[in-house]
């Protein structure tokens, strides 16, 4: 039985037949989730998806109903008081609560219920006669929770991280008699779910801790109440309040229905309430206050006296249509835990068990159990995917191709340090080391020194399918395993090993490799750069791009003058939607289709495209135009810039050919956007068009051949021409060299009489896939760049222009002007070798900037 077989349907309902809710799943996806299909998304612990006919709903019950603010009294603000109290019960009846034992306080999500509890908690400093408050966490806990501490630490409270295996390893009785003399109160927060792994804790800790049987309550006094996060677990499992009285419950709505957002809810148990001590007051949490004295009672109901201001209730009324929606298509979270448990548990089998042809796994896996039961076990499986020789492919890597498939993952240490740290085997000591190598949370360097620096996680909702499975496993199997793929029996248990046929591509790929190294050895001694002179040389700049317009088509000069910016007008200008967010090739390849054309003696760029009338805008916006060009505000790869919108012809234009509302903005003249990435000062002095990262970006035309070689070994793909593949990396520059990827080890190089500087490789995403004469998509050349260069794909290098102090501009540059280049003095190998792939991966922001892309542009 080889791994095709076992990625089959009849194999998946062998091992689990919990699957889907009592009718075909297809037609449930093909009524409420026709937006998802041809798309894998497999990041619902992030945010799950909601069905189309919850949104109808809750459209049509807005529309025609008169909602007014709860807080006044007239009919409409009545039905809408009535309508949220009845939302309130149904929340608590859905953990099998009542709002005896419980209140609920609406928030803006989990995060904001946290602080919430944070800041109304009673905590204590200690005196000569009584112990201070303990804040005890478990490490495994999201940074909403761990952040608690910036808020006690200034209180005198005792801040006490604990490990999972404390709390379970260090339980005991309480002494016979033992009376709680002390009323100190303490807080201890632990997650239901991790929402890194998938763990789940039991729910006996809840007890334990108020008990003080269990570790850390058993050896501190006082009284301890516990804040259960369950934010991860509710997605897509149970919560019986009877078997958990958690003290506080934070929640975010959107994990379980996906709609509404920016809604979450705090649980409290009454038996609690008494000991919130709440400062603030107003917008009706006040019963009653005078406002010339210190006079204020606080409002007795417990919801009422939280909850600040008006609540956000047309979404709390959405959540009416939400409950109707997820009870009707699934029947119940108890199904839902089935369904999605089934499906994690079949893909991690699977995925643990993959192995390369030389036997090494293909997947180091995250987990402490071995999915063998829902109730110690979530939907969320993570992961590191590893090479044939053992090293670990960076995650950032794996999340580009998977954007390549449409498949949709999340990466990175998803909000919780503490369980990446424990998982990964990253130190503190590293935690600093690898801060101060650049990497911070939520960027992509993946990888410092070789070592992650986070994973990749995949998590499944109640509308995942067996498909998505298949999809997710095929891909791993496609673009990281060496062949022929083999099956961990041992793993698997009932499954026999196999192997999948044997697929070509990869020796191909090697055999192009292999003559690459040896016209290396023929032609240099290691890698030194050949130095072109006066008299000409190897190294010539044969073509110059302008892209005018962000992620429009290019426009090819012969001479062009350099500006501040870098080239004249290159992406002076960039399309946005409706709601004003740049326009890209990612989400719109038809932009490739737009063919700018810049006219410097008259003064004007030109709008062309097949079947439009070409239209024109002015280059230069004159100071009596300034009125008729309102100026707005636009963000560009996260730095805010200053724009000018170009008029209601340029709009409408855009518009009829893209075939939604678009408009046409410039980047202001008296807007300067510094580089700010790096502490050079000769690049922080440097300003930026609307580029996403650098001035220029430069590839090198003997690497494009190497690719197309490459490209040609692979089965199934159309061959694409050496042009085709050149424009798809959208360069500034092209120029003619000697080695493949030698650009990527230079340090400096002076292109005619102007010098740059190499600010580091390009990462690529699928957005190469354009091919810019149609529009159309294609997983070329991506995928051959990434078996060629053992997963990392960059390709092309950014370069800064050097000016003389105070200089404006530097000239004009000129296509067949000899390029003489400096290498790197700290760089011995081949950068396409894997050591100096691994370097090129640390996330050296002097030679990386690695986790942007320039294929947004």
């Amino acid at each position: 039985m080889d791994f095709h077989k076992l990625n089959s349907l009849e194999t998946f309902k062998e091992l689990w037949s919990c699957y889907g809710y009592g009718e075909s799943l297809e037609d449930v996806l093909e009524r409420e989730f026709t937006r998802i299909k041809g798309t894998v998304y497999l990041d619902h612990a992030a945010t799950t998806l909601y069905p189309e006919s919850l949104v109808r709903s809750y459209c049509l019950d807005i529309s025609r109903n008169i909602y007014g603010n709860p807080h006044s009294h007239n009919p409409s603000s009545r039905l809408t008081h009535e309508t949220v109290e009845r939302v309130r019960y149904r929340i608590l009846q859905h953990f099998n609560t009542t709002p005896e034992e419980y209140s609920v306080i609406f928030t803006s999500g989990c995060t904001a219920a946290i602080k919430l509890a944070a800041e109304v908690f009673p905590w204590r400093s200690q005196t000569e006669s009584e112990a201070g408050s303990h804040f005890c966490y478990l490490t495994d806990n999201h940074t909403s929770v761990v952040g608690i501490r910036g808020l006690t630490s200034n209180r005198g409270v005792v801040t006490l991280p604990v490990s999972p295996q404390e709390v379970e390893n260090r339980a005991k009785d309480k002494t016979e008699g033992e009376e709680a003399v002390c009323q100190t109160p303490h807080l201890f927060c632990y997650p239901a779910q991790s929402n890194f792994s998938g763990t789940k804790y039991p729910f006996s800790h809840v007890e334990g801790i108020q008990a003080r049987r269990l570790y850390p309550a058993c050896d501190h006094g006082g009284q301890w109440f516990v804040l259960l996060d369950a934010a991860s677990l509710v997605s897509c499992s149970p919560l019986n309040l009877q078997d958990c009285p958690a003290d506080f419950i934070p929640i975010s709505f959107y994990k379980i229905f996906g709609f509404p957002t920016g809604l979450g809810a705090l649980l409290v148990r009454n038996h609690a309430a008494g000991i919130l001590k709440k400062n603030y007051f107003g917008g009706g949490t006040a019963a009653a206050y005078i406002s010339g004295e210190d006079y204020y009672v606080q409002a007795a109901n417990l919801s009422d006296r939280f909850e600040d201001g008006t609540v956000s209730f047309l979404d709390v009324i959405a959540l009416n249509h939400s409950f109707e929606a997820l009870y009707k298509i699934t029947g119940g979270m108890q199904n839902i835990q089935q369904h999605t448990f089934g499906l994690a548990r079949y893909t991690y089998m699977l995925l643990s068990s993959l192995c390369h042809g030389n036997g090494r796994p293909v997947a180091q896996m995250y987990t402490q159990g071995q999915f063998d039961n829902p109730s110690t076990q979530g939907a969320i499986l993570n992961f590191n995917l590893i090479d044939s020789h053992g090293g670990i492919i960076g995650y950032s890597q794996v999340e580009r191709m998977a954007s390549l498939y449409n498949i949709h993952v999340r990466t990175g240490c998803f909000c919780n340090t503490g369980a990446c740290q424990s998982f990964l085997g990253i130190t503190n000591q590293q935690m600093r080391r690898n801060l101060e190598a650049g990497h911070v949370c939520g960027d992509t360097i993946d990888l410092v020194d070789g070592q992650p620096t986070g994973s990749v996680r995949v998590s499944f909702g109640y509308m995942s399918s067996f498909d998505d499975c298949q999809k997710f496993l095929s891909f791993v199997a496609e673009c990281f395993v060496k062949k022929p793929a083999t099956v961990d029996h041992a793993r698997l248990e009932r499954l026999k090993s196999a192997s999948v046929s044997n697929d070509e591509t990869t020796t191909k790929v090697n055999d192009v490799k292999q003559k690459v190294e040896e016209k290396k050895k023929v032609s240099q001694t290691g890698f030194e750069p050949v130095y072109s002179d006066s008299r000409g040389g190897p190294y010539t700049l044969t073509n110059i791009y302008i892209y005018p317009i962000k992620s429009c088509g290019a426009f090819e000069a012969q001479n062009w003058p350099v500006g501040p910016q870098g080239l004249l007008y290159d992406r002076s200008w960039m399309v946005v939607n409706g709601n004003g967010v740049c326009l890209s090739q990612k989400r719109e390849p038809r932009l490739c289709l737009i063919h700018p054309q810049v006219h410097l003696s008259s003064n004007e760029l030109l709008l062309q495209a097949s079947r439009m009338n070409t239209i024109s805008v002015p280059l230069e916006i004159r100071t009596e135009m300034h009125a008729s060009f309102p100026v707005c505000q636009s963000k560009v790869c996260g730095d805010r810039v200053e724009t000018i919108d170009c008029g209601d012809e340029a709009a409408s234009w855009l518009s009829d050919l893209l075939g939604q509302p678009c408009r046409l903005i410039r980047q202001s003249p008296h807007f300067t956007r510094r580089m700010n990435r790096t502490s050079d000062t000769a690049v922080t002095s440097s300003s930026l068009s609307l580029v996403n990262e650098a001035q220029y970006l430069m590839i090198n035309r003997t690497s494009v051949e190497l690719i197309q070689k490459v490209m040609s070994s692979r089965q199934d793909y159309p061959e694409l021409d050496t042009q085709n593949i050149i424009s798809r990396f959208r360069s500034n520059f092209v120029i003619s060299g000697v080695e493949p990827f030698e650009e990527d080890n230079w340090s400096h190089l002076i292109i005619g009489n102007i010098r740059f500087m190499v600010r580091g490789q390009c990462a690529r995403c699928q957005m190469v896939g354009v091919d810019q004469n149609t529009g159309t998509k294609t997983k070329e050349p991506l995928m051959s760049l990434s078996a060629y260069r053992n997963g990392k794909v960059t390709f092309g290098v950014y370069l800064t222009q050097q000016l003389p102090e105070g200089s404006p501009t530097a000239g004009v540059l000129s296509a067949g002007s000899f390029i003489l280049p400096e290498p790197r003095a700290s760089e011995t190998g081949h950068p396409s070798s894997p050591a100096a792939l691994s370097s090129a991966n640390t996330g050296d922001l002097t030679k990386g900037q690695g986790d942007l892309s320039h294929d947004c542009k």
